[in-house]
Order: structure tokens, then C-alpha cells, then sequence
């Protein structure tokens, strides 16, 4: 099922770290990441969405709006956060992705209209959405990247996520679509179902492309980038 209208995609890593409470001290590699996921952020609002559409993991068939909300007291701060408008009692909990879409998207003022989805779900909320469409597709790259990070080193782990960053750079939306998902979860790349969703949604579109950063200051893959449709 194509997109019946134009879509523009803001690839944003998940790291709670994101959120200046739970990162306590500011460091330089954070400021940087801060901004370009500010920036690309920026980028799909500026295209004036009907809808954004916050994607990542673990929602498990749900589809998340107004009410639902998620915290960060896992990740030591007492702060909890609504997906859209405010909590309401009995709300679904949010992932951790739809969580930190949501943050994003309040941090840089967007009142309108939000979808939570997860991949399994991203073709069919796109084929039913009928104007401009704004997509948040939260996930990081390979955890495996220096000997320091969650899941220490892997030789694999830098060109794996250099492939991913090369499909981004250049909006090979089939490259991404083809994404092996066992090696990505072997690799602990979480963002991996995520990427191979809009892959597949978006292959065979003409998409303008820009790759923002590709860092991985913790040993984590931090890939930001902005598709849009043409």
C-alpha cells in the first residue's frame, strides 16, 4: 500500500539521555545530537503534517493518542509524560520510543494531531491518512560499537550501521527494507524493525534525503536523518 499523500520522516534515535533530566551533566556529544534531532524534528513540522505519526517498537498492535502516557522513573527521574494532550486514568502505557517522539514533538511546540504506531502498523496508518503526514521514526543503531558500550564491541557492529547510514544519506528506501533483522538483533540495533518499515512503505518513491549526524558517542549507533516524498 503507497502513501496516498506526502510523507516526510525525521529518523531520531531513542536514547532517554535525549531528555536533559535524565542526563544530568551536559556534555558536547549530547549538545550535538540535541540539535540535530532538533533540526530534524523542525523539518517534519515545517511540511505542516495533518497528523505525525511517532514510530517505534513495542507497541504490539496498539495504536497510542490522546491520554495515553508513559514515565521516565526506570531511567531515575519522577517525570511522567502524556503522549498527547493530557493523561487521562486507565491510559495505555507508552513505549519508550512513543514516549521520547512525544517529548520531541512538545519540545518543539507541535499541538496538532499525533499517532502512535508500531511497524507492523506503519503502511496501514499511512495508506489511511489523506494529507501531508509527518513521520517520527524512533530507533538507534547498533549497541555494539566500542568496547564500552551496552553490549560491548562487535567488528560488525561500525559497517552495519554504516550501511544504515548510507541508505539514509541517499533515501534508499529498498536498501533499508531489506535490512537483515537477525543481524540487527544479534548487533542490538533497536531501531532496525523500525528503519525496515519505512523502507518498505516508502520504496519505489523519489525521496530527498539528508543525514544530519551518524555518531556513536557512547558506543551506541546515533543515526539522524530527514527523508521527504516527492
Amino acid at each position: 500500500m503507497r502513501p496516498r499523500c506526502p510523507v516526510t520522516v525525521a529518523f531520531c534515535p531513542q536514547p532517554p539521555l535525549l531528555v536533559p533530566a535524565v542526563a544530568g551533566v551536559h556534555s558536547a556529544d549530547l549538545g550535538v545530537l540535541r540539535a540535530a534531532v532538533s533540526a530534524a524534528v523542525q523539518v517534519v513540522l515545517q511540511g505542516t503534517p495533518d497528523v505525525v505519526v511517532v514510530l517505534g517498537t513495542g507497541a504490539d498492535g496498539v495504536r497510542f493518542g490522546p491520554g495515553d502516557v508513559g514515565d521516565l522513573r526506570g531511567f531515575g527521574v519522577d517525570l511522567e509524560l502524556p503522549f498527547s494532550g493530557w493523561a487521562r486514568p486507565g491510559g495505555r502505557r507508552l513505549p519508550l520510543p512513543h514516549l521520547l517522539g512525544a517529548w520531541l514533538l512538545d519540545q518543539a511546540g507541535h499541538i496538532g494531531v499525533r499517532l502512535g504506531v508500531g511497524p507492523d502498523d506503519l503502511e496501514t496508518a499511512l495508506s489511511d491518512l489523506p494529507g501531508p503526514v509527518g513521520v517520527l521514526a524512533m530507533g538507534d543503531g547498533s549497541a555494539r560499537r566500542s568496547e564500552k558500550a551496552p553490549g560491548h564491541l562487535d567488528p560488525a557492529a561500525a559497517p552495519f550501521d554504516a550501511a544504515v547510514a548510507r541508505a539514509l544519506a541517499t533515501g534508499d528506501a529498498g536498501a533499508l527494507a531489506t535490512l537483515d533483522p537477525e543481524e540487527g538483533a544479534r548487533l542490538l540495533a533497536a531501531g532496525v524493525p523500525v528503519w525496515r518499515a519505512v523502507g518498505a512503505a516508502l520504496d519505489g518513491l523519489e525521496i530527498d534525503a539528508q543525514l544530519l549526524t551518524d555518531e556513536a558517542p557512547f558506543g551506541v549507533g546515533y543515526p539522524v536523518a530527514t527523508w521527504r516524498t516527492r
